[in-house]
């Protein structure tokens, strides 16, 4: 089974892994919003905007994070991000595309920490996800809705009281994963950053 499922009160360390978090974080340790840059998207086309945020995702695959997608714009102008390569940076990456990266991103209005909110595809496979999980023994498990924090690429995450006692190696949680492997796995799919941007 993929690594899928992350515990929400990880998912939120690892969100802005090695670069703080919100204003209560750490003082002096930029969050990723702002050492990259605010996202003051830029006027022009969409085709201008999309060639700005290509060159801010190249900018950051060339100063450390050699895996970062390009990002989606949607139709509607909604930008969706890589953000788990952001998230696994040390803190030395983050300096670097901080120095490197900052005016293209700004210019991008690309902000690589901060994913819109999960649109109805993705939710409604989580739904699907969440039913199967307390329909196979995981009672706690609650229907995602578009403000719950996902990961692109990974779906939505577990919060501490939804993982069973002896978290993801329990027994309870290793017998509803397997019942519900097709529905993770579609889950997974409507979290793709292709499929984000064709719902966005």
């Amino acid at each position: 089974m993929r690594n899928r499922y992350v515990i929400a009160a990880l998912a939120g360390a690892l969100l802005l892994a090695g670069c703080g978090g919100s204003a209560a974080s750490s003082p002096g340790v930029p969050t990723l919003s702002q050492a990259v840059g605010q996202g003051s998207p830029g006027q022009g086309s969409a085709g201008s905007r999309a060639a700005a945020l290509h060159a801010a995702a190249q900018c950051i695959r060339q100063h450390g994070v050699p895996s970062y997608a390009d990002p989606v714009l949607t139709a509607g102008g909604q930008v969706y991000t890589d953000s788990r390569s952001i998230q696994d940076a040390p803190q030395s990456v983050i300096d670097a595309v901080h120095q490197a990266c900052a005016t293209l991103a700004a210019r991008a209005g690309l902000v690589p920490d901060a994913e819109p909110p999960a649109p109805p595809q993705l939710v409604e496979a989580g739904v699907r996800s969440a039913e199967c999980m307390r329909a196979h023994g995981l009672p706690n498990v609650q229907d995602p809705t578009a403000q719950t924090p996902y990961t692109p690429g990974h779906g939505f995450g577990l919060t501490a009281s939804e993982v069973p006692a002896g978290g993801k190696a329990s027994p309870a949680f290793q017998e509803a994963a397997q019942a519900c492997h097709a529905l993770l796995d579609a889950e997974i799919r409507a979290s793709t950053l292709v499929s984000l941007g064709n719902d966005g």
